[in-house]
């Protein structure tokens, strides 16, 4: 195996040694290299011995660093070094799947890559990888790794995952536990299948890995209207969420008190939204491990707003501000506004609920939400001085959203500055108050 050398940068390690663009990198110190992991982890010692061909014929390349982390300068096609691994399941509940046609090529591509879990928090099943990668994440001691479990019951597992190895790989979170590899967990909840004493029994299980296991999220299953020819599946019931954050409350409670008073498992905040329960405070969160899955973003957002709040001097505010989000964060974005109008006379903000349409109404979340429908329910309201739209929204280097409408197109048609906002309280507590960049 080797990866072909695309530029090296000058006055680089790299091209001190001779290095050359179109060389293929073979060896470092004697270890193969396979893509971007290999290629870091190998060169961070003050002695490199590379081994390369060159037009058929291996040289050998000698270079010595001040500093062990120093970067040596090659520069490769793509930032994995090869083609990103893709997943093999055939997973009842998977998103891709209910993509309507006619998206772009990305939006389709199943990502499972192990390589992606450490450099960007993608989760992965362990179903895709060898016993190469296996070893090799143990042995460079790559961690924290992002695991999409879902069940720990094996041959359920293989039924959800349409996967035959889908329970084998299961064994591989004993292997990383026992060689300290730290995992955070999610399962994707579908109601009748894996919840009620199946959750009870993964929960058990997971927590038996612990403390290599640092967190478990449990997500509702997300269902657009596209599902013509898939597996039945349906959204959870208000007593069904409700049922699921009884059980994760019994099982951490039986586990803090056990652990330190540590908690381990969370439901995500959109399971206490349907449930229509309060979501906890965001101490109950710890570190927030579990962001991306939508756990305790609701309860981060409030405290870093309502502090910002506080520590803001009241002045007049002559600002008429629209907000749009999705259902799932309607209610929180509506009572922080709120506030904040109470205390900056002059300011007056209209928070506006964006019903999916593109892929159905029993998709709720913000990160969802199209330009399109932006566009469509948006057009009637006198929208102020400038919209505010969740940035998560947003792909494409954040310039466009899923169905490739652009900020600047969705500008145009409204008629209105519009100003993506990161979920972040303090920011968006800023950008009500003075506005987004200009």
């Amino acid at each position: 195996m080797s990866v072909i050398v695309e530029n090296v940068c000058p006055a680089s390690y790299g091209e001190k040694a001779g290095a050359l663009a179109g060389d293929e990198l073979v060896k470092i110190n004697g270890h193969e290299i396979f893509d971007v992991l290999d290629y870091r982890f190998y060169i961070q010692s003050r002695k490199l011995k590379l081994e390369i061909l060159r037009n058929g014929e291996r040289v050998v390349t000698n270079i010595r660093k001040s500093d062990e982390y120093a970067d040596i300068g090659l520069e490769f096609k793509t930032y994995l070094m090869d083609k990103q691994h893709s997943c093999k399941n055939k997973c009842v509940f998977c998103f891709v799947d209910q993509m309507p046609k006619g998206m772009r090529d990305t939006l389709y591509f199943k990502d499972d890559d192990s390589r992606m879990s450490f450099l960007f928090g993608n989760y992965i099943t362990l179903t895709g990888l060898c016993e190469r990668e296996v070893q090799r994440i143990i042995d460079m001691h790559i961690s924290p790794i992002n695991i999409s479990v879902h069940t720990m019951n094996p041959k359920l597992r293989v039924e959800m995952m349409k996967n035959r190895f889908a329970g084998e790989s299961l064994k591989i979170l004993d292997r990383f536990s026992e060689n300290g590899i730290d995992m955070n967990t999610q399962l994707v909840l579908c109601p009748g299948i894996n919840d009620g004493d199946e959750l009870r029994f993964s929960l058990e299980e997971l927590s038996k890995l612990s403390p290599s296991v640092k967190s478990i999220a449990a997500v509702p299953v997300g269902l657009t209207k596209y599902r013509d020819g898939l597996y039945p599946l349906r959204t959870y019931t208000k007593e069904e969420a409700g049922n699921v954050i009884d059980i994760i409350d019994e099982f951490n409670a039986h586990y803090s008190f056990y652990n330190g008073g540590r908690t381990l498992a969370y439901a995500s905040d959109e399971f206490y939204l349907i449930a229509e329960r309060e979501l906890p405070d965001a101490e109950y969160y710890g570190e927030f491990s579990q962001l991306d899955n939508g756990v305790g973003m609701c309860a981060l957002l409030k405290e870093e707003f309502l502090d910002a709040l506080e520590n803001t001097e009241r002045k007049a505010v002559d600002r008429s501000i629209t907000i749009a989000t999705g259902y799932a964060a309607y209610k929180l974005i509506f009572n922080l506004c709120k506030k904040a109008e109470e205390k900056f006379q002059g300011l007056k903000i209209n928070v506006i609920k964006i019903k999916n349409d593109f892929f159905g109404d029993t998709v709720t979340v913000a990160g969802l939400i199209t330009g399109a429908d932006f566009k469509a329910q948006l057009k009637d309201f006198d929208l102020g001085d400038e919209l505010l739209i969740p940035r998560v929204s947003l792909r494409n280097e954040g310039d466009k959203f899923l169905d490739d409408v652009t900020i600047e197109e969705l500008s145009k048609e409204l008629k209105v500055k519009v100003t993506p906002v990161e979920n972040d309280g303090a920011v968006f507590l800023d950008i009500l108050l003075n506005g987004g960049a200009k």
